[in-house]
């Protein structure tokens, strides 16, 4: 009995959310490294906000700070002027003890001469205002004194109280900082270690043995295996050899193994034989053309460089060497091989 197309189209879509579902679903395949960037451009973003934040705080605190001493200028001022003002006052007053004012006044109604009388009485009089206008700016510098005292007094509270909010600003901006920053490392390390598990889980280890069976430089693909780099492929056993020694030197200098040649099929080979007849191998001769030869380059192309004797050094605990001829015949520091020395 046929099934009714209704129920057929309802059984493909289930099938394909299951598989969109699936944690290896087309849906679920987000590109890590897309992935990656969006969470240090977020935590860039994020940082930026922060730091603008705190950038604006450190600011105005110190404008405060400068109008801070500024008002203590202006108060130092004021504190010179009433000094300078207390002297005359003083010596004002002092005449005005001196003066025979009350005694001259009064003689006005007495038997004294009437006009030195009234000379006493105009310099009471001239005394008494001098002294008058000395108070009133005494007055004035006393209260603009403590209005500068009472500002400064005020600034001084509120930066102190800035100055503490920008520093635990900066503390928890050093701490998301990090934070961010061991997030972002953890991502790294963990898209890191999916790269690894899907080179390796593409590399068919038995591949090896089944190279050996094909021609030089006439390997077919499925028994080569990618590397980290991209477009360069070795045999198996090669490969999975290179893949540890490329973790180690990236633990080292912090970037892959810089790679310009790998596996070179016969054309390949032919190509670069023309290019150097009498120096490259004769082709079908290469062991890059087996997949077991690489040659590289970021330093290791030169001899003595930090890279290449990082290699000299540690390169063989992971099946890797350099080869003999390499160092004379003809000097090639760039090239290194996979097996046994007795094997290339």
């Amino acid at each position: 009995m046929p099934i009714p197309r209704s129920a057929a189209l309802t059984a493909v879509f289930l099938v394909m959310a299951v598989v969109f579902a699936l944690p290896g679903g087309a849906a679920a395949r987000e590109d890590p490294v897309k992935e990656l960037r969006a969470a240090a451009a977020k935590a860039r973003s994020e940082l930026a906000k922060a730091t603008g934040k705190m950038e604006k705080r450190k600011k105005d605190l110190a404008s405060s700070q400068d109008r801070l001493r500024d008002t203590l200028k202006d108060l130092a001022k004021a504190e010179a002027d009433l000094n300078r003002i207390r002297e005359p006052l003083a010596r004002l007053a002092n005449m005005s003890y001196q003066q025979p004012g009350a005694a001259g006044s009064m003689s006005i109604f007495g038997g004294g001469d009437a006009g030195e009388a009234l000379r006493a009485t105009a310099d009471v009089t001239h005394i008494a205002n001098g002294q008058q206008t000395l108070v009133k700016q005494a007055d004035e510098l006393q209260r603009r004194r403590q209005q500068l005292a009472s500002t400064a007094q005020d600034l001084q509270s509120r930066n102190a109280v800035e100055q503490t909010r920008l520093q635990q600003e900066i503390d928890a901006l050093k701490k998301r900082s990090a934070e961010l920053t061991g997030q972002l490392s953890g991502k790294l390390k963990k898209l890191e270690a999916d790269r690894e598990r899907r080179l390796l889980a593409k590399c068919d280890r038995s591949g090896a043995a089944n190279a050996k069976n094909y021609p030089n430089g006439l390997i077919p693909d499925r028994y080569l295996c990618p590397l980290p780099q991209k477009g360069e492929q070795l045999r198996a056993d090669a490969a999975m050899a290179f893949y540890k020694l490329n973790a180690a030197y990236k633990r080292r200098f912090g970037r892959d193994m810089c790679v310009t040649d790998s596996y070179r099929s016969l054309p390949d080979q032919q190509r670069v034989y023309a290019q150097r007849p009498g120096f490259a191998a004769v082709p079908g001769t290469s062991n890059h053309g087996k997949g077991q030869a690489l040659d590289l380059c970021g330093g290791v192309e030169n001899a003595s460089t930090a890279q290449f004797n990082w290699l000299e050094a540690n390169s063989k605990r992971y099946g890797w060497f350099h080869p003999a001829w390499a160092y004379s015949n003809p000097y090639e520091p760039w090239h290194w091989e996979f097996g046994s020395e007795s094997q290339s």
